[in-house]
């Protein structure tokens, strides 16, 4: 059985379809063994706290400085012992030595088809608010593996998602949660759990 520590900074929408995966059997040979938020009131602590499993908040707000937060973040997460981190919605820059520690053991649920609206400044709505304004017809959803850049890494899976001509940017977001990210992010962890993911020279290669 392969644990998971999932890392969220607010609703945790993304955590539930997880959840729901496990609880289903959707995802076999995996449970969760944390979940940590930077983030006090984010509801995604609730939500794990109803299905019984461990929740902390470990903010940066509470340390010294980020050298300081780092360390102890590590150390506190390496006390669950995942087999993999699930980074969902987690609006904190994960610190070099712990992508070095999980090397080709994080990754992360973006909502655009990388390369498009990724990058520094590209998260939340603001990433639906650039499609938008770009005037693209198609967008979607990435699962990668985390290095060290922002949103580099190598792709595992991908979805698109049609835009309509009157959407918003709440309403793309809506529509590429519900048909792309609560999709694919749980078959990504089905399949690293399950040994069918091997990383090399960058790409990702998915067994049958």
């Amino acid at each position: 059985m392969r644990k998971i520590a999932v890392l969220v900074s607010g609703g945790g929408t993304n955590l539930q379809a997880i959840i729901d995966a496990v609880e289903s059997g959707a995802i076999t040979n995996a449970e969760i063994c944390a979940v940590i938020s930077n983030n006090k009131k984010a509801y995604a602590l609730e939500r794990a706290k109803m299905h019984k499993i461990p929740a902390v908040c470990i903010s940066p707000r509470d340390y010294e400085n980020r050298e300081a937060f780092n360390e102890d973040f590590l150390e506190r997460l390496n006390a669950y012992e995942p087999d993999l981190v699930v980074l969902a919605g987690f609006l904190v820059v994960i610190p070099e030595p712990m992508i070095k520690q999980y090397k080709n053991r994080i990754i992360n649920v973006h909502p655009s088809l990388i390369p498009s609206f990724c990058g520094t400044g590209f998260y939340g709505l603001k990433v639906h608010e650039a499609a938008l304004a770009r005037g693209v017809k198609v967008t979607g959803a990435t699962v990668h593996f985390v290095d060290e850049g922002t949103d580099t890494g190598p792709i595992l899976l991908q979805k698109a998602v049609e835009v309509q001509p009157e959407d918003t940017p709440e309403q793309l977001q809506r529509r590429v949660m519900e048909q792309a990210e609560w999709k694919i992010l749980p078959e990504a962890i089905r399949l690293i759990v399950n040994d069918r993911v091997t990383v090399a020279d960058g790409k990702v290669c998915i067994k049958k």
